[in-house]
């Protein structure tokens, strides 16, 4: 079987990491795989072909570069897969344009999405009018699924979940970074985020909430991750009167260790799907404080893995950060539930097996869920 994958943009981020592993697992089990970006390549592109994976970048000057789906149509026909596989907005559209078209059998086309849509409502209405070009509509969590029916109106027949997940192993076993390397010292606590700096992911609350914390509880603050955000995000914590306790040390690839070093994991998004960045913290076995909104309540049990905070509330993103902070039990318990999840709930072997059964169910042409 052969499947070829199709999304946006290969920059780093949840989806194109996520499409990375997906890619190089399916290949392991014997699939022939090719990756094609509507954008220009990107450092995921990099590292799918140091895997050996193939790779094509149609190099669109803009979301509207029309001519990058006529490029993307001629790779398909040359590639002749009998699965296309497209992640994110832009590239789910490109191929249901090219089905349209007549290039790509809607048979053969199954689109991922990965959020909850909230800035973007247009993009819910373009859902809606097209989603019966292609075979399956996948989300990644109930949340995503849910909201595809409720406000994309999806037919159920066409929507399938397969949930996300993540082999908990490396962050298990991995050691915890040094402190020194990174600008830390060695006796306040650490606040963790990673990610992808983007302004949905609401870093503004989260250097509030811990200049508020920091009043009472000195504590230093990691953020990990490269985008957009970054320049108004630096901003931001110059005028917190934070600055010598914010720590922006860019893209990593020693995630699981940094993770391990750090006392609580904040995740403070307005939105999110089946977010990667919780999951390996969860797998890490950290002390979680997560904003209670669709994606990140599939993951976090409040009191049980994590606790739930109001969306925008820094106060109580403060508060609950405190708590963790002095309370070393319930550390402790939602450690060891965050990490029982990972396993029991979310190991990522149930995700690549979900995948595999729905290709084998699209490229047979059988009719059924």
């Amino acid at each position: 079987m052969n499947v070829h994958y199709v999304i946006t943009d290969l920059e780093t981020g949840g989806v194109p990491l996520h499409l990375y592993q997906l890619a190089r697992h399916m290949r392991d089990r014997g699939l022939g795989v090719h990756v094609t970006c509507l954008a220009p390549t990107g450092p995921v592109s990099r590292m799918l072909a140091d895997a050996g994976i193939g790779t094509t970048a149609c190099d669109a000057r803009g979301p509207w570069d029309w001519s990058a789906v006529e490029r993307l149509g001629g790779v398909l026909a040359d590639s002749r897969p009998d699965v296309v596989h497209s992640f994110l907005f832009h590239a789910n559209v490109a191929c249901r344009l090219l089905v349209l078209l007549g290039g790509l059998s809607a048979d053969r086309l199954v689109c991922e999405i990965q959020t909850v849509e909230v800035e973007r409502r247009w993009h819910l209405i373009v859902e809606r009018f097209t989603h019966r070009w292609c075979r399956r509509v996948v989300g990644n969590s109930p949340s995503v699924v849910e909201h595809l029916a409720r406000h994309a109106r999806i037919d159920a027949d066409r929507l399938v979940l397969v949930q996300g997940g993540i082999d908990p192993a490396p962050f298990q076993q991995a050691a915890p970074a040094d402190r020194a390397s990174l600008g830390l010292n060695e006796t306040d606590p650490v606040l963790v985020w990673t990610g992808r700096l983007d302004p949905v992911k609401r870093l503004d609350d989260l250097v509030a909430a811990a200049a508020i914390v920091n009043r009472s509880i000195p504590v230093q603050v990691l953020l990990v991750g490269e985008g957009p955000d970054r320049a108004r995000v630096e901003g931001v914590v110059e005028k917190s009167g934070m600055g010598g306790r914010v720590f922006m040390p860019g893209r990593r690839t020693d995630i699981a260790n940094l993770l391990k070093l750090a006392d609580v994991f904040v995740f403070p998004s307005l939105t999110e799907g089946m977010p990667n960045a919780l999951l390996e913290a969860m797998a890490a076995g950290l002390p979680i404080v997560a904003t209670d909104v669709p994606g990140n309540r599939d993951l976090i049990r409040h009191g049980e893995t994590g606790l739930l905070a109001r969306a925008g509330d820094r106060e109580q993103i403060a508060g609950h950060v405190s708590k963790l902070l002095i309370d070393k039990r319930l550390r402790d318990r939602l450690r060891i539930g965050a990490a029982s999840a990972t396993i029991t709930r979310f190991h990522i072997g149930s995700t690549w097996r979900a995948y595999l059964d729905l290709y084998a169910l699209v490229a047979a042409g059988q009719q059924g869920s």
